[in-house]
């Protein structure tokens, strides 16, 4: 049986292909001739160069597969163009799902995002008060910025197509960690930018914390035991930005910021940077206006679906920070 793997360049994707491989299992990956393959550079798959913009390459990506891990889309809270984010993550979704269901696939587990995921309205802001959960729909309010909006857009095409012909299991990923962070993603810039010592002060605010490796091992599970048309909240920890560079300054030796930004003052310092950067320079701010924003809302989770149901792993985070820093480091990104 073959798989396809769109995605394996980025950091959720790549992970699933080493792991999918490990098995030894037949893996074909969708791969745009612009990307860096680091990711799966080692890693024994087959090619095919394309793009979801471009049906014509899909329907080569898809021919001969039973099953697709669709991870590819557009994780950045900045764009020049808002519409790059839709036409990826959007248009792109309908693509693939249009190409898989011409091919016969059999089953498709797409890789949606914990910010689909709503929250209690009486909760969210505690890490041990009420969790949100898959059955809740998120607040108009909560979905800011072209990312979310995005990849909530997606998701609902996904969880449409799904029927007696074509079944579509979605995994919403919290905030991942670990190795094969090669862009690196916007969570994986936490870890890093503790340890290179650019973060001076925090935020008020929160995560969902899990090792990419789990994700990677949940999106297989829902393959083989997800209930079509369902969804399942891939996560682990409920943390505070504070708690989790307590947890960095234990592996780095460096000490965790002591100050507490009020969240206006970083508003104002990200729309000075965007204006300076995004809109003179054309370049990619070092302060996202929308992630920012995002903050505002902690995404404090539960994952109680899927370890009852598809017997989701949980690892713990401490290690999947270590391996993040050992990673980064391995692989140049932090000074000798």
């Amino acid at each position: 049986m073959t798989t396809l793997v769109t995605g394996a360049t980025g950091f959720i994707g790549g992970n699933l292909a080493r792991a999918l491989t490990e098995r030894k299992d037949d893996v074909r990956v969708l791969v745009r001739p612009t990307s860096s393959d680091l990711a799966i550079r080692d890693v024994n798959v087959s090619r095919v160069t394309g793009d979801l913009l471009y049906p014509e390459s899909l329907q080569r990506a898809v021919s001969g597969c039973e099953t697709i891990y669709h991870c590819a889309a557009n994780y950045s809270f900045w764009s020049r163009k808002g519409d790059d984010i839709y036409q990826t993550n959007v248009q792109g979704t309908q693509n693939l799902l249009d190409a898989a269901r011409e091919a016969g696939v059999r089953k498709v587990v797409f890789t949606s995002s914990v910010s689909t995921i709503g929250l209690p309205q009486s909760g969210g802001g505690d890490p041990d008060g009420p969790l949100g959960d898959e059955g809740m729909p998120p607040e108009p309010s909560h979905l800011i910025g072209h990312y979310k909006q995005s990849k909530f857009r997606a998701e609902q095409l996904a969880l449409s197509a799904n029927d007696d012909d074509l079944h579509v299991v979605v995994v919403n990923p919290c905030a991942p960690v670990g190795e094969w962070d090669v862009k690196p993603t916007p969570t994986g810039r936490i870890p890093l930018d503790f340890a290179r010592g650019r973060i001076p002060g925090y935020l008020d605010t929160g995560l969902n914390l899990v090792d990419v490796s789990d994700v990677a091992q949940g999106h297989i599970l829902a393959m083989e035991r997800g209930e079509p048309g369902e969804r399942y909240i891939l996560g682990n920890r409920n943390l505070t930005l504070l708690e989790v560079f307590g947890m960095l300054a234990e592996i780095t030796g460096r000490r965790p910021p002591r100050i507490r930004f009020p969240y206006w003052l970083i508003m104002g310092a990200a729309y000075c940077d965007q204006w300076l950067k995004s809109d003179l320079m054309r370049r990619e701010p070092s302060i996202p206006v929308e992630g920012i924003k995002i903050t505002r809302h902690p995404m404090y989770v539960s994952s109680g679906k899927a370890i009852n149901e598809l017997g989701f792993p949980q690892s713990p985070v401490e290690t999947a920070l270590e391996k993040a820093i050992r990673w980064f480091s391995d692989y140049g990104y932090l000074p000798d």
